[in-house]
C-alpha cells in the first residue's frame, strides 16, 4: 500500500516514508500521546526494574493492568524472550509498580487490585520480520506488535500489526533452562482473553451470528480492531472503544459507545441503558438473535467511526 497526495487537477504524487532518525523519537510520539494512540494512561518513561530499563510503563485503566512499551530498531532480536523477560521482571516486582503509580497520580490502588492476569507487551517498530511477527500470532503470549510509520509531509502511520491467524497452541519450547522457567511463570498468571473464551458458552447459532456481526463492523473501517476482554468483545478505533458485543449463550447484547441522544436511531430499535448496571461502553444498548436488522445497526455504529 502506498500514500499519495493528489493536486487538484487529480494528478497523484507518492509521498515517501523516511526513516525516523533515533528511537527516541518515536517513543517521544507515544509517550506524548498516549492516550489518543493506543488509549492508555501514561505513567513513566524509562522506568528502572532491577537491571532494566522500560522504554515506557503504560495503564490500562479498563483492564487494570499494566502495559509495558518498547520501541525497537533491531529486526534480528526476539521479541518473544525480550516480551516474557520484562513481563516477568514486571510480575516480581508488582508493589513498585503500584507504589509508583499511586504516587504520580495520587491513587489508591492496591496489588490486589491490578489485574495481573491482563498484563501486556508492546512492541512498536516501523516493520518487523517474518519470525517477529509469527511469534505474536501465539494468542497465548501477551505480545502486541505496532507499527508506527513516518513520511516526508508530516504525516504518520500508527497501528497494531493486525492479527489474522492467531494460533492456539503451547508457548514454544526453549532449551535454555533459565527462559523455561521465566516462560512458565508468566504464563502461569498472565492468561489473555481470547474470541473463543468468550464464545465457549454460546450456542452454534449465536457463534455463527456474531461471526456475521464481527465481519460486517470490521467492513466498516480498516482501522477498526478487536480486543477481548473478560467480560466482552472490545472494537477499537484509534485505541478508543466504540462497540462492545457480550456473548451469551442464545443472544449477543451489542453496546455502542455514546451518550444517549448522541446518535440517530431512526427505528428506536436501541435500549437506553445509561441508568442500569452493565459491562458494556455507552448508553447504546439492543439484543440480538438474528441479523435482520444487520445494516440499519451498522448505520448506526458508522456514526460512532472516525
Amino acid at each position: 500500500m502506498f500514500l499519495y497526495n493528489k493536486d487538484k487537477k487529480g494528478h497523484l504524487k507518492q509521498v515517501k516514508q523516511v526513516p525516523f532518525k533515533l528511537e527516541k523519537n518515536v517513543q517521544e510520539i507515544f509517550e506524548n500521546n498516549l492516550n489518543e494512540i493506543m488509549g492508555l494512561q501514561f505513567v513513566d518513561t524509562e522506568y528502572a526494574v532491577k537491571d532494566k530499563r522500560f522504554d515506557t510503563v503504560a495503564f490500562d485503566e479498563q483492564n487494570k493492568s499494566f502495559v509495558i512499551i518498547e520501541y525497537k530498531r533491531d529486526k534480528s532480536t526476539s521479541v518473544v524472550d525480550q516480551g516474557m523477560t520484562y513481563l516477568y521482571l514486571m510480575l516480581q516486582n508488582k508493589s513498585q509498580f503500584v507504589l509508583d503509580y499511586n504516587n504520580k497520580f495520587g491513587k489508591q490502588l492496591t496489588v490486589n487490585s491490578v489485574d495481573w492476569t491482563q498484563s501486556r507487551i508492546v512492541f512498536v517498530a516501523s516493520s518487523f520480520n517474518d519470525f517477529q511477527q509469527t511469534s505474536s500470532l501465539f494468542d497465548n503470549l501477551a505480545i502486541e506488535l505496532w507499527e508506527a510509520k513516518q513520511f516526508e509531509d508530516g504525516h504518520l502511520l500508527i497501528g497494531p500489526l493486525p492479527k489474522k491467524d492467531t494460533i492456539s497452541m503451547p508457548i514454544p519450547k526453549t532449551s535454555n533452562t533459565k527462559s523455561a522457567s521465566v516462560f512458565a511463570a508468566v504464563s502461569s498468571v498472565v492468561k489473555p482473553v481470547t474470541e473463543d473464551d468468550l464464545l465457549q458458552v454460546a450456542s452454534e447459532p449465536i457463534k455463527e451470528l456474531y461471526t456475521n456481526y464481527k465481519r460486517s463492523i470490521l467492513a466498516l473501517d480498516d482501522s477498526l480492531e478487536i480486543k477481548p476482554n473478560k467480560l466482552y468483545i472490545v472494537f477499537k478505533q484509534q485505541g478508543k472503544n466504540k462497540v462492545d458485543i457480550e456473548i451469551h449463550k442464545n443472544y449477543l447484547l451489542l453496546y455502542i459507545n455514546a451518550k444517549h441522544g448522541q446518535l440517530d436511531d431512526s427505528k428506536s430499535l436501541f435500549e437506553n441503558c445509561s441508568n442500569i448496571g452493565h459491562w458494556g461502553n455507552g448508553d447504546y444498548r439492543i439484543k440480538l438473535t438474528d441479523d435482520k436488522y444487520l445494516q440499519y445497526i451498522l448505520s448506526v455504529i458508522k456514526q460512532v467511526l472516525k
